[in-house]
Parts: structure tokens; C-alpha cells; sequence
């Protein structure tokens, strides 16, 4: 199953000026992916995540279910059996224990190619609320083993809730420090997941900030994050972070899918990255 992806790139509008894109004031536009040009993801913005990856989720990730169509970004989860070939029975691996999954989708990843400290991130998407989909637009920190290098859910959905989250954490694979911020989809209105929305997030030496439509959602001061410990990340939003894009299905959170018609679709119409333009942050490589 599925749609027949050409072999044209899709194109970045890797800008430094803000004019076309109607920068905000006090802010240059520094990066963006407009999606306008059909076919795969541009490889100079984007890799991929495969096979299984986090939270006991059901997909299995695979550049094959990302394209470009139309001015927008496409990233679709399939009910389709596909094998898994690290498969050892009696692994203790979660990852290693499936003979196969169920369903397929992708993540979409800046890592190695770019990252940012500080600054206006924004998305504008729509995302499927369906039972057991979990959609998100998050960040992690360049160094340090999650969760000390830092994360922030910019947009993350599951099971009729909008999450806005920043975590961190002591100890590298420890439960995690966090401040969440949940907002039922009931409280945003009727017929709310029907259209695009802007997710934001304002990042500074000081605060993280995060937003829907412009109203915000969490903010949290940085210097509560700081991880004790020698050997650690102590400061895992004083580094730069790279972008994930992402429509994960089922797992620790995302809910019962069974009920679900697929396919699924998590819809971007853009990323973008500004920073302050009195500020030396220069994007890293």
C-alpha cells in the first residue's frame, strides 16, 4: 500500500533575511522548511529515524512515508505488516522482542546537518486526533544522553489532550524531571482540530515559552533545569537543539489505535527558526 514517491528533493528556504517570510520584530529569520517543491524531504534538512525507537510504540519509522505534495510536508502512518529483521526471541530488548509491526510512519530529524540555541521556533500544522495517534514537534539537546540533554515537546498529542512539555533530568535514562502542561482539546473548541494551527516556542538565556495560536501554554525559567552531578549536561537548554518531526502510534501514551481508519496524516505547512537580531547565536552545524 501506499503512494509512489518521486525522486525529486524538496526544497529549504534556508534564509538570512527575514522580508518574504515576514520575520517578527526584533527577530531575523535564520532557517525554514516551506515544503514547496513535491517529492521527498530535502536531505541538506532532514534524516530519518528507522525501524522501532522509543516508548514501546507501535511503527515502525521509514523515510517511505514522508513526501512532499502541494506546499506541504506529509507524514503518514499506515496500518501495513512489515518485518522486523533485528528480531531475537527472548531478547529483553523491547525493540528485538517483535517478529514484525503493524503499522509504519517516520520521523523526521535536523540532527547533524542543523541545531540551535535560543530563539523563535514555529510550526504550522494540522494534526489527526484520532484514537492512538501521537503527533509531535519537539527538540533535544545536541550532548549529553537523554533525559540530561534537554527536551521540549513543542507540540505533542495523544489521547484528547495538547501537551506542552520541557524535561530533563539527573540521571541519563532515569525518570526525567519535567513541566508539563496539559490542555484537553474540548477546552479549544469545537471543530478545533479540523484546521492548521501555529505551535511556537520563544527560547532565551532565561525562559522557554511555549504557545498555540498565541496562547501560551507553558513557560518555564531555565535555570530551574540544571542537572546536578559530575560528568553531566549541567545546563541542558544553555546548548544548542536540533528539531523532530514525528507521528508516532499507540506506545506508553498514544492510545488504542485498533478502532482507527487508516492511513493518518500529520500535515506541516512550514518550520521555521528566527533569532534576535542584536544577539550573537549563530545556527550549528
Amino acid at each position: 500500500m501506499g503512494m509512489k514517491i518521486t525522486t525529486f528533493m524538496c526544497l529549504a528556504s534556508t534564509l538570512l533575511a527575514p522580508v518574504s517570510q515576514g520575520a517578527p520584530g526584533g527577530y531575523a529569520l535564520v532557517w525554514a522548511d516551506e515544503f514547496n517543491v513535491d517529492g521527498r524531504p530535502d536531505p541538506a534538512n532532514w534524516t530519518y529515524e528507522h525501524g522501532h525507537s522509543r516508548n514501546h510504540e507501535a511503527q515502525w519509522y521509514q523515510p517511505e512515508n514522508a513526501w512532499c505534495t502541494n506546499g506541504f510536508l506529509v507524514i503518514e502512518a499506515r496500518r501495513e505488516r512489515v518485518p522486523n529483521p533485528g528480531h531475537k526471541p527472548g531478547s529483553k530488548d523491547w525493540r528485538k522482542q517483535w517478529d514484525h509491526a503493524n503499522y509504519t510512519s517516520a520521523c523526521l530529524i535536523t540532527r547533524g546537518l542543523h541545531s540551535w540555541q535560543y530563539g523563535r521556533f514555529e510550526m504550522r500544522a494540522k494534526i489527526d486526533t484520532r484514537a492512538g495517534l501521537w503527533p509531535a514537534f519537539w527538540t533535544l539537546g545536541n550532548e549529553g544522553d537523554w533525559p540530561t540533554n534537554g527536551e521540549v515537546d513543542i507540540m505533542e498529542y495523544y489521547q484528547d489532550k495538547l501537551l506542552a512539555n520541557v524535561i530533563w533530568g539527573a540521571v541519563p535514562y532515569s525518570p526525567p524531571k519535567h513541566k508539563s502542561v496539559k490542555t484537553p482539546l474540548a477546552k479549544l473548541g469545537e471543530g478545533w482540530a479540523d484546521d492548521f494551527h501555529l505551535w511556537r516556542m520563544d527560547w532565551d538565556e532565561e525562559h522557554i515559552r511555549l504557545y498555540v495560536d498565541d496562547r501560551l501554554l507553558n513557560e518555564t525559567k531555565t535555570d530551574a533545569t540544571r542537572n546536578p552531578g559530575k560528568g553531566r549536561i549541567e545546563h541542558p537548554f544553555g546548548q544548542p537543539h536540533y528539531i523532530l518531526l514525528n507521528l508516532a502510534i499507540h506506545g506508553t501514551c498514544g492510545g488504542d489505535p485498533a478502532a482507527t481508519e487508516f492511513p493518518a496524516r500529520f500535515e506541516v505547512d512550514y518550520v521555521r527558526v528566527y533569532q534576535k537580531q542584536n544577539k550573537d547565536h549563530p545556527e550549528t552545524h
